[in-house]
Formats: C-alpha cells, sequence, structure tokens
C-alpha cells in the first residue's frame, strides 16, 4: 500500500505523535465475525439486498440503481475498535457506517462513516455533516448547495491514497469521543475531529456497497478503553 499525500480539511488532525500510534486500546469484545458457513445467519440485516457467503467471507454487490446495497450488523456501542478485511473484487467504493436509528436529527439515523474507493478514503460526520436533515435537504437544492457546503467544512476529511483492486486489505476504524481514526494496513491515514462522531449510542454498523461486488472478511469490534 502505497500513501501518495494527504488532503486536509479543518477536520484533519496532524501531529507527531498522530502517525504513531493508535488512540484506543480493545477492551470487551463486542462482536465477531469469521464468516465461516454457508448462510448469513440471524446476526445480519440486509436492509437492501444483496449480500451473501461466498467462500468463507461476506460479499455484497448493488442490485438497486438508486441505491448501493446495504448489510447490517446491531452492535449497541460507543468508543469502539473495529478491524476488518476487505477486496474490491469488482466495485470501485464501500462505506462503512455507524447508525442510530432512534436519532431523528439526521437522514437515516447515519452517525459517522468511512467511504473508500481505490484512490483516497474520507471519514466524515454524518450527524453533524451530510446527513444532518437540514444540510441533506439543502444539499437537495441547488440555490442553496454552496451554503450547506459552508456548513460542512470541518465534518469531513478525504485522504489520498491507493487502494489496489482485487487485493485483500485491513482496515481499522478507531472512535473515541469526537475523535475518529482510521488505518489500512497498519499504517494510519487520518483523524477527523468532529462533534457527530461523540453521538452516545452507535446501535449499528453496516457495510454499502455500490458496483458489481466487495467481500469483507473477519469482522471484529471492540469497546475502546
Amino acid at each position: 500500500m502505497r500513501i501518495l499525500f494527504f488532503t486536509l480539511s479543518c477536520g484533519l488532525l496532524l501531529n507527531t505523535s498522530f502517525a504513531e500510534q493508535p488512540i484506543a486500546q480493545k477492551g470487551e469484545l463486542l462482536f465477531s465475525d469469521d464468516f465461516e458457513r454457508n448462510e448469513l445467519g440471524e446476526n445480519w440485516k440486509i436492509i437492501i439486498p444483496a449480500f451473501e457467503i461466498k467462500e468463507g467471507a461476506l460479499f455484497g454487490l448493488q442490485a438497486r440503481d438508486d441505491h448501493g446495497s446495504v448489510g447490517r450488523v446491531y452492535v449497541p456501542m460507543k468508543d469502539l475498535v473495529a478491524e476488518f478485511r476487505f477486496n474490491l473484487a469488482g466495485s470501485k467504493t464501500f462505506n462503512v457506517v455507524f447508525d442510530d436509528k432512534n436519532h431523528k436529527g439526521s437522514h437515516a439515523g447515519h452517525i459517522c462513516r468511512v467511504a473508500v474507493t481505490p484512490t483516497q478514503v474520507r471519514l466524515g460526520d454524518d450527524k453533524e455533516g451530510i446527513m444532518r436533515n437540514d444540510i441533506f435537504e439543502m444539499r437537495r437544492d441547488p440555490n442553496l448547495k454552496a451554503k450547506a457546503d459552508e456548513m460542512i467544512k470541518g465534518r469531513g476529511t478525504t485522504v489520498k491514497t491507493t487502494v489496489e483492486l482485487d487485493q485483500w486489505h485491513s482496515m481499522k476504524i478507531e472512535i473515541v469521543g469526537d475523535l475518529m481514526q482510521v488505518s489500512l494496513n497498519d499504517v494510519i491515514l487520518g483523524q477527523l475531529k468532529s462533534p457527530g462522531i461523540a453521538h452516545l449510542t452507535k446501535e449499528s454498523l453496516h457495510f454499502t456497497v455500490n458496483g458489481t461486488g466487495v467481500l469483507f472478511d473477519d469482522l471484529m469490534i471492540w469497546k475502546a478503553q
């Protein structure tokens, strides 16, 4: 994995300790799945098809034109460490999203996310950023989009990198308070500090897949210490 350069916004922290250490220690194991079976099982809720178990991994592909496929696991959490492996096996993008369906202030209860493409990884505060109800509606109005874009400054940051297709990669997401840090292939890529991330309950984690296929494996979620 080759890091090309960083795109900085006011939401990204960069300091001498940033590139050297995690922001959390792993505590209680909240969830794990190695997908070594034939059926999805009751833990996974497929909100938008299609997901299946394929050769010992979770395979998702987009089945609707208007939205990516969504596979969700319900794990109440706040501060956390999540790790998994993934393979862009046809698709060029997917999202890892933390939600709280009981939060009515953002579209679909979205709290925060990490979005992956072959050329970049984006960290986003959905609760106070692009998914906040008022901002979400403003961005759909061409006359208000510029104002909405001003309102979301500091609520997301993008890190330019290289994610090879048809190869397995590892990802680690750490959330402590209002700080989220992401590592790719054991290299810390970036941090986002934004108030929505500190939401008291992330009720679930889901993968959203666009395109013709992403493989996921060895998902583990710990309570952060």
